[in-house]
């Protein structure tokens, strides 16, 4: 019995009633930030740079934040997981999961009765659900270049400069490029933009350089050798080499080499003026291996790998590939190429993107990512800087929720924001309530009524308004039309129709924020037993 641990047990109402205490908690700290007018989170942290951070990024908030009370922090734990499932998937709509989450609990216990049964309720609720989601795609639009920029600059707490930055990194990246979010090294944010495939992997010896100012090695119109098996002695690859010298080629070899065959290929380069460069191959694992085969095929080179038993000795001409132009630097390589994306390296984005849909590791996703945009060869970069390293981080966290957003954007298209693609939705739910529904269906849809609401309620709470006083709550039919037409934006203080007004939020974050926020809350309202480790009282 020496891993015994005792337990302590809740159960029925009082258990539940830890549960939302836990909830409320949590969502009255991570909902003051939403909307423009929302407010920021002071964190005391350990993990952050002088102890503390400054912050309106909802998921950063709810990874702060454990309660003493093991029940309690149970429920945490539960909206934490929906913040971040919410967050992996569409990169942004934390926040709102986590106020949908906490309105549905909440619905749920005032709605419910001894009448109900609770299973039947639940099934409701995710029958309708899926109602709402149809709803909310029949309702989106197409991203534009226009919108691009909306949904960046509202995504970065509605900072028209990095919205912009953002947005013209994108458009010059198109829509299979990626951008990527760095820390600056000075107080500027600005973006670069590279038509093509960057390594983490710069020459292997300063002899290779060729633009002494900038510390580069420079060659254009160049071959490009890939392997992953080192070159240990310069005989096995003469079969080129010797071409290569007499017509006065250029080669870049992507491959471990030997400090010998390193040596041999830059005394080469100062001695006789070769126009060659070594670089490792980049990553580790299969990673590496993964990376080197999208690589090759960019280039149109043959992959020579240990892995597929591939014999050096054999390689040809015709197994090299061809970049226009590579720029190699101290720690990152650049293959810039101009020919057209062929129907295998197509097919090759297609297949990740389809990975990426059924992989939840966000590390994971992450590296997919990166594939795709070599494949495409188009990356982007967004330095963020800032007068202060609590103000980068601050800053960070933004522009990194923004980029994440504009790729949900690219990828399904956007809504209307602000909460109101929520509140529009409950009109399909109005029109199922008159017709035939039984009393567990009709509490279902009360459920969903009362807290689709929420995140616009919210949005006008923090901005010091009611909710009541801008929209009619109310599912009549005569009020519905009133309240399309008196869209109200916090921030300008004007009404109008937000599409235009460019007010709007990706579709996929809208749409994943409410299915984790269900999940969480149907698992909650259907908790009938907590089981939790006894702590010892000092």
């Amino acid at each position: 019995m020496s891993n015994y641990i005792p337990k302590n047990l809740e159960f029925d109402q009082p258990g539940r009633d830890k549960l939302i205490q836990g909830i409320t908690k949590i969502s009255k700290a991570v909902k003051s930030t939403l909307g423009p007018r929302g407010k920021t989170v002071l964190i005391e942290s350990p993990e952050h740079i002088g102890g503390m951070t400054i912050t309106k990024d909802g998921v950063t908030v709810a990874n702060s934040i454990f309660l003493e009370d093991p029940v309690e922090n149970l429920a945490v734990q539960m909206l934490k997981d929906a913040a971040r499932r919410t967050a992996n998937s569409a990169g942004d709509g934390t926040t709102t999961a986590i106020v949908l989450t906490e309105a549905i609990i909440k619905a749920g216990e005032r709605g419910l009765t001894e009448k109900n049964n609770i299973a039947e309720v639940v099934k409701g609720i995710n029958k309708f659900s899926k109602i709402i989601l149809k709803d909310l795609k029949k309702n989106s639009r197409k991203i534009t270049k226009a919108r691009l920029l909306d949904v960046a600059t509202i995504s970065a707490n509605n900072d028209k400069t990095i919205g912009k930055i953002i947005a013209d990194a994108y458009n010059k990246v198109g829509k299979n490029g990626i951008v990527t979010v760095e820390r600056s090294q000075n107080h500027e944010t600005y973006a670069t933009v590279t038509n093509g495939i960057k390594i983490d992997r710069g020459y292997t010896s300063n002899l290779f350089i060729t633009n002494q100012k900038n510390d580069e090695s420079v060659l254009e119109d160049t071959l490009v050798l890939v392997c992953d098996q080192e070159i240990s002695n310069i005989l096995q690859i003469e079969n080129i080499l010797k071409p290569i010298i007499q017509q006065n080629k250029k080669l870049l070899i992507i491959g471990p080499c030997s400090v010998n065959v390193v040596n041999t290929l830059a005394a080469n380069v100062v001695r006789n003026g070769l126009k060659l460069c070594n670089i490792m191959p980049p990553q580790f694992g299969y990673k590496q291996h993964e990376l080197m085969q999208d690589i090759a095929l960019s280039v149109g080179a043959k992959y020579f790998s240990e892995k597929t038993g591939d014999d050096l000795s054999l390689l040809s001409m015709e197994d090299l590939g061809h970049a226009n132009k590579i720029i190699s630097g101290k720690s990152q390589t650049v293959i810039i190429k101009n020919n057209q994306m062929t129907e295998e390296i197509e097919n090759r984005i297609l297949d990740l993107k389809e990975q990426q849909e059924n992989t939840e590791i966000v590390s994971d996703r992450e590296f997919i990512n990166e594939r795709i945009a070599s494949l495409s060869g188009s990356i982007g970069a967004i330095f963020v800087g800032g007068n202060s390293d609590i103000e980068q981080k601050e800053k960070y966290d933004r522009v990194e929720d923004a980029v994440c957003a504009v790729r949900s954007a690219l990828e399904e298209g956007i809504v209307k924001g602000g909460g109101l693609a929520l509140f529009y939705a409950r009109e399909e739910l109005n029109y199922i309530s008159k017709k035939t529904v039984n009393d567990d269906e009709s509490t279902a849809i009360d459920i969903l009524m009362e807290s689709l609401c929420a995140p616009l309620s919210q949005i006008l709470q923090n901005a010091g308004l009611n909710i009541d006083d801008y929209y009619n709550v109310s599912t009549t039919s005569d009020s519905w039309l009133l309240q399309k037409l008196d869209e109200y934006n916090v921030k300008t203080e004007e009404r109008g129709d937000f599409f235009k007004m460019g007010v709007i939020d990706p579709l996929k974050v809208t749409k994943t924020a409410f299915e984790n926020a269900v999940s969480v809350a149907t698992t909650i309202l259907t908790t009938n037993a907590i089981i939790t480790h006894a702590r010892v009282k000092e």
